[in-house]
């Protein structure tokens, strides 16, 4: 399956490196770039919207937009550690 990090890598691109090497090996991260993505898309459709539900669609959709990018910087965070061995 292709994935797409292009939006996360321009939203954050301090970390595209990063964004790269982690979505590379690990299936959860491709996807929450992907969802990170749509929600993109979601903010951008309901933005200039004239319906009657667009007030609380725009919220939702911006909620779930900065929910995403925390949670993808959380998991580069994570990617980082760097566990150290137990002397025994």
């Amino acid at each position: 399956m292709e994935y797409d990090t292009e939006f996360a890598k321009r939203r954050f691109p301090e970390l595209a490196l990063d964004i790269d090497a982690l979505a590379s090996r690990n299936e959860s991260f491709r996807e929450l770039c992907n969802d990170f993505s749509t929600a993109d898309h979601l903010v951008r459709d309901w933005e200039p919207s004239t319906a009657p539900e667009r007030d609380e669609r725009y919220a939702e959709a911006l909620e779930l937009l900065d929910g995403l990018g925390k949670e993808i910087q959380t998991m580069l965070d994570l990617a980082k550690v760097v566990p150290f061995r137990v002397a025994r």
